[in-house]
Parts: C-alpha cells; sequence; structure tokens
C-alpha cells in the first residue's frame, strides 16, 4: 500500500477519533460519537493491515478471531456488567502494551544506535512499566467490581513506603537497563516488570469501593498513555495520538470525577476511601424510618407536580429502568413534569446511568447533571431516589467528620417528600450511613427495585 494514501487514512481516522469523542460527550450525539470511532478504527485498521510488511495470512485470522471475541461480548453483556467489561478491556491494552515492548526489545531487526538507540529503549521501558501496572490493575478492578473481590481497601503496614521503594527500584533498574548492550538488559525488564504487576495490584487494591468509578476511568488514562507509549515503539502516528487521546481524556474525566467527589486524584491514588464497615450506626441518627407502600407512592407521583428521579446503581442491577421509562411516560401524560438527576459519580461507571437511560428511551432533555438540576429540589413534589445512596447522602453537608464531608451530593432531602427505593436499610457502597432514611419528609420503599417499580406502574392508569 502507498505510504502517502497510508498517511491519510491514518489521519482521517485521527478525524474521526477526535468527532468521536466530541459526540460522546452528549446523549444525543452518542450514537453518531460512537459511529465515528468505529469507523475510524476500521480505517486504521484496514490501513495497518494492508501497509505493514508482516503476512496478511497471519494478521486476518487474527483479526477474525478478535472480532468474534468483541462481538460475542458486545451482544451477550448486559449493561449492568459494562463496568466490569471495561476494566477487562483495558487489561487488553495493557498486555498488549507488554507484550509489544518485549517483541520490540527482542526483534533481532531492531539496528538503533547513539540517542536513537536510547529513546527506542527508554520507550520500551516506560511502555512496559505503564502496561504492566495497568494489566494488573484492571484486572483487579473487574474482581472488585464483579464483586470477585472485596470491595475494602487493602491497607498494608507502610503501603506507601512500599510503593515509594518500588518506584525506586525501577528507576535504578531502568538506568541499568538503558546502560546494558544487546539482551543484557533483560533480565532488569524482567524484574521491573515484575514490580510493575505487583504495583498495578498494590494501587488498586488499596482503593476502596466507592472510588471505583474514578479507578476506571484513571484506568482508562492508563491504557490510553500505554497505548501511545507502543506507537512510540513501532513509529506508529495513530496510535501516538489515539493513545494521547484517550490518556489525556481519561485524566480530565478522572479530574472531574474527583472533583464531584470533593476527593483529589492522589488520595484516590493512595486509597483507604470505602472500607464497607460503616462510620456510624443507625442508632446515632435521629429520627425512625417510616415505610410507605407501591400505591401510596403512585398516588404521590399522580398528585405531583414535579417530579424528580435519582437512579443509581440498584436500578442498574434490578433492571428497572425500562419500567421507570413507562412510569415517566404515564406521569407526563397527566401533566406531571418529571425529570431525571445524575450524579456524575452514579453506579460504577462514568456515564452509567445515562446508557441505561437512553437505553430505555428517556428522552435526553429531561435527563440532567448534578449542577443543572440541584437548586429545583426545594420546588420538587416528589422524589424517588431508585438505587441510590451516597450521592444522596446529606451527611456530605452536615456532618464536619463524615468521610463524605464536602462531596457534592444531590439534595433531594430539600423536596417535599422523598421515596428511597431500598431492599434494606444497609449502607452504601461506601459503607457511610445516611441520615436521609431517617428524616421526616422520607418514606422507605423496601424490596427489589424491579418489583417496587412493576407495582407503582400497576396503580398509574394508562
Amino acid at each position: 500500500m502507498n505510504p502517502g494514501l497510508i498517511t491519510v487514512s491514518y489521519i482521517a481516522s485521527a478525524i474521526l477519533f477526535i468527532l468521536s469523542l466530541g459526540g460522546l460527550s452528549r446523549q444525543d450525539t452518542a450514537r453518531r460519537g460512537n459511529f465515528y470511532g468505529a469507523a475510524g478504527m476500521a480505517i486504521a485498521i484496514l490501513a495497518t493491515v494492508l501497509g505493514t510488511g508482516i503476512s496478511q495470512w497471519l494478521l486476518i485470522p487474527a483479526i477474525v478471531v478478535g472480532g468474534g471475541v468483541g462481538w460475542m461480548l458486545a451482544v451477550r453483556v448486559e449493561m449492568t456488567q459494562m463496568p466490569e467489561l471495561v476494566a477487562v478491556l483495558h487489561s487488553f491494552v495493557g498486555l498488549a502494551a507488554t507484550l509489544v515492548g518485549y517483541a520490540s526489545f527482542l526483534d533481532p531487526n531492531a539496528h538503533y544506535v547513539g540517542a536513537e538507540h536510547t529513546i527506542h529503549e527508554l520507550e520500551i521501558y516506560i511502555g512496559v512499566f505503564i502496561g504492566a501496572v495497568t494489566f494488573t490493575g484492571s484486572i483487579i478492578a473487574f474482581g472488585k467490581l464483579r464483586g470477585m473481590i472485596s470491595g475494602k481497601p487493602l491497607t498494608l503496614p507502610m503501603r506507601h513506603w512500599l510503593n515509594l521503594f518500588g518506584i525506586l527500584v525501577t528507576i535504578y533498574l531502568g538506568s541499568v537497563f538503558l546502560s546494558s548492550e544487546g539482551s543484557a538488559g533483560l533480565p532488569a525488564l524482567l524484574i521491573m516488570t515484575g514490580i510493575a504487576l505487583l504495583l498495578g495490584i498494590h494501587l488498586v487494591m488499596a482503593i476502596g469501593g466507592a472510588d471505583m468509578p474514578v479507578v476506571v476511568s484513571m484506568l482508562n488514562s492508563y491504557s490510553g498513555w500505554a497505548a501511545a507509549a507502543t506507537g512510540f515503539m513501532l513509529s506508529n502516528d495513530l496510535l501516538i495520538v489515539t493513545g494521547a487521546l484517550v490518556g489525556s481524556s481519561g485524566a480530565i474525566l478522572s479530574y472531574i470525577m474527583c472533583r464531584a467527589m470533593n476527593r483529589s486524584f492522589i488520595s484516590v491514588i493512595l486509597g483507604g476511601f470505602g472500607t464497607g464497615s460503616g462510620t456510624s450506626s443507625a442508632a446515632a441518627v435521629e429520627g425512625e424510618a417510616v415505610s410507605i407502600s407501591a400505591e401510596e407512592t403512585a398516588q404521590s407521583l399522580m398528585d405531583a407536580k414535579e417530579v424528580i428521579i435519582v437512579p443509581g446503581y440498584g436500578m442498574a442491577v434490578a433492571q428497572a429502568q425500562g419500567v421507570i421509562s413507562e412510569i415517566t411516560k404515564r406521569l407526563r401524560a397527566k401533566g406531571v413534569t418529571v425529570r431525571f438527576a445524575i450524579h456524575p459519580v452514579a453506579g460504577r461507571l462514568p456515564g452509567h446511568m445515562n446508557v441505561l437511560l437512553a437505553e430505555a428511551k428517556v428522552p435526553y432533555d429531561i435527563v440532567l447533571e448534578m449542577d443543572e438540576i440541584n437548586e429545583d429540589f426545594p420546588e420538587t413534589d416528589t422524589v424517588l431516589v431508585v438505587g441510590a445512596n451516597d450521592i444522596v447522602n446529606p451527611s456530605a453537608q452536615e456532618d464536619p467528620g463524615s468521610p463524605i464531608a464536602g462531596m457534592p451530593v444531590l439534595e433531594v432531602w430539600k423536596a417535599k417528600t422523598v421515596v428511597v427505593f431500598k431492599r434494606s436499610m444497609a449502607t452504601g457502597y461506601a459503607g457511610v450511613e445516611n441520615p436521609l432514611f431517617f428524616k421526616e419528609n422520607t418514606r422507605m420503599l423496601f424490596g427489589d427495585a424491579k418489583k417496587s417499580v412493576d407495582a407503582i406502574l400497576s396503580h398509574i392508569p394508562a
């Protein structure tokens, strides 16, 4: 394939990737953004296959197998499983970067001299390090999101010193690796890889469940930088551009989510938040939880003029978004104003709730972010909190000693009536007791969220 045509193809792919990011920033353009990304990747793969010196008979079977696996996952994975799927995909990128690094180092056809050799070796070392950390970190994140690993942070004695020691040893091994000739640097590269794998495990194990949405975004950024490092190793401009786009956008998203949780990025990396054990007991909270029936909830919704629904991970687990969408249609048909309030870290993945509501065909214009709707709660008649907990916890504003003190939350307790869907009085993912359940204007609708919304729907005439 003509080198000029390959360059043009890479430029077109890069433009499509940028358009994809722009499209994915809004619900109403997300489908188009997804199409741009897929088209850009298709062009990139085609140009790479036709433009490399490798036999296409070796590449095409790998593409067919990989594409088949990806297709099966996309069809079979439910929306509630998307966070762990994303974590697994990040691990693939990290593993690929690590393997490419070793392949580049052991390539017998690579002949670099002087400064060019040093730069190439540095690219390999950094790429393998980032890739290894991303690989094991993503595997641990998958285990925590899947429930296979406890969401409690692993706080080893002197854990920060252990991380610092690992980084210092990595830097020392880097100097040994860069000063070695030929394959003499392989032992240093292998030892560094082992340390990086352990660092990835320890860093994510030390992060509590409450910070997992930020961790997914952070690992997304890591995978981008790993891809960029791979691009430098392979002298592939498109990989460099794509990796930089993913890495920078992931870093920006992580920063935005940290602000939404009143947490610094460094504090998330250091971990320790989200023990799952709770910081206070129900006995320490004044008031008494009052239950409500599905029929009473339905009547409250029909009597209301303004209704706000706050979805959380419980809604995703119960797969209740379809019924909630139908409830919304019936209420709007009766003249009730219904809107949805989305917290930046609702669910287990950035934008998780938005995707679920879009899947259920909830109109985009009534799905609002926290900053757009928080001031409207005092004028709201009824608020439904469906499977959310920590993001509606008034302790963030009322209890300076709370672990989530200062975290921006949806101020649902300011509404006239709040109905909270819960299976029990257990704490949320952050393990922090929620005084909202005991406020005078709060009513608890206990049970499975799907069964509860089904019962509410049955009492709202079509």
